[in-house]
């Protein structure tokens, strides 16, 4: 059973169908109902159990009703993958508090008070299971303009780091996917300038930018038993660029 937040579209929704694949049931979030939709009209299509959930991460109440109803709805969880966040593009200098606290309270504050849910549920019940973060390559390297962003992933990061050390003797594993710019339609530059499209490639060592697919097939990977001796770890899809 696993439950895949964020997954309107994009990683989230690109996850929740690889692991609905691999057969598991799935639980999919976002913050309205009808957003999920197109998700679990592909869920089902596979022929998945699948269940809409709506979570507002800078909720508590919302956090611990939503993950409720996905023990309600399976029974159990064995999979949590943290995908839903906020972003933000401004300079350093502009940054307002509100905008701060909105950003933080969905990538960190939520993310981590979710995580919280899942290794309760799992400790009382004495069961393992594994975690997923969907981190960036922003909370690795500094980038202009992405302060307030990079900072909640490369919390994210540390993080992972810091349950997978207090939860390895449950047999619950904590790992993170820090993708780099991913290949998906967005209102950017990536669309409207070709230049800036040519000169970002030519930055990646690969030359070609990652795809939702491959960072869902990471997550697979992270949470199978193939990759059970791996925890605390940051797995970085970025074709190269953070290494150049």
């Amino acid at each position: 059973m696993a439950f895949v937040t964020g997954a309107s579209y994009g990683v989230g929704a690109a996850t929740a169908l690889a692991l609905a694949r691999d057969g598991f049931a799935v639980a999919v979030s976002a913050r309205r109902a009808d957003n999920l939709a197109n998700t679990l009209a592909q869920l089902k299509g596979e022929g998945a159990r699948a269940i809409p959930v709506v979570l507002d991460l800078c909720a508590p109440a919302s956090i611990e009703a939503a993950f409720a109803q996905v023990v309600a709805a399976f029974g159990t969880l064995d999979v949590l993958v943290n995908n839903a966040g906020a972003n933000l593009r401004k300079r350093a200098v502009d940054v307002t508090a509100a905008e701060w606290d909105a950003v933080i309270a969905t990538n960190l504050t939520g993310t981590f008070f979710l995580s919280q849910q899942f290794g309760r549920h799992l400790i009382a019940g004495g069961r393992p299971g594994s975690l997923v973060n969907i981190a960036s390559t922003h909370g690795l390297v500094g980038a202009a303009e992405r302060s307030t962003y990079g900072i909640s992933k490369a919390a994210i990061i540390h993080m992972t780091r810091m349950l997978a050390i207090e939860w390895a003797e449950h047999g619950i594993r904590v790992n993170a996917i820090a993708p780099g710019r991913l290949d998906t339609p967005s209102p950017s530059r990536q669309e409207t300038d070709p230049g800036y499209m040519h000169a970002m490639l030519k930055r990646i060592p690969l030359h070609r930018l990652a795809t939702v697919e491959e960072v869902a097939a990471a997550a697979c990977y992270l949470v199978s038993p193939q990759a059970a001796s791996i925890t605390g770890h940051t797995l970085v899809l970025d074709g190269g660029l953070t290494s150049a």
